[in-house]
């Protein structure tokens, strides 16, 4: 008797929940550095914190992050969501409530790229030497 309420409550919290909300969540982690450290990191415009730099942010959209130093130019990168095709396979065999959840909460994408590493370049004239 237990063992089939034990079933029954798992079956519930399959069919009411989804995969990639409860495996992953609906945020991403990603990896900031830049050579020289120290850079400062923007999102959007927004302060982020100096590299290197961790960061859980929304998989369901797409950032600009601007890396800037003093003596350096500034250098932006893009990094884009996509839909992760195994976690629409799992919410597809556990019925449509996950298809539902893991849409609403944007849980099944995820970035381009888990990390970004920016080389920072000095401005200026650079003298070359002789030999």
């Amino acid at each position: 008797m237990r063992i089939a309420k034990f079933v029954s409550v798992c079956l519930i919290c399959l069919l009411v929940t989804s995969c990639a909300a409860i495996i992953k969540g609906s945020r991403s982690k990603i990896d900031l550095a830049s050579d020289p450290t120290g850079a400062k990191v923007y999102i959007d415009g927004n302060y982020m914190g100096d590299t290197p730099l961790k960061l859980r942010l929304e998989s369901k959209r797409d950032y600009t992050i601007e890396f800037r130093k003093e003596g350096y130019p500034n250098k932006s990168v893009n990094i884009q969501n996509k839909v992760g095709a195994g976690w629409i396979i799992l919410d597809v065999l556990c019925g449509l409530v996950p298809v539902i959840i893991d849409a609403a909460t944007g849980s099944w994408y995820e970035f381009d790229q888990r990390s970004v590493k920016v080389i920072l370049e000095k401005t200026g004239f650079q003298p070359v030497p002789e030999f």
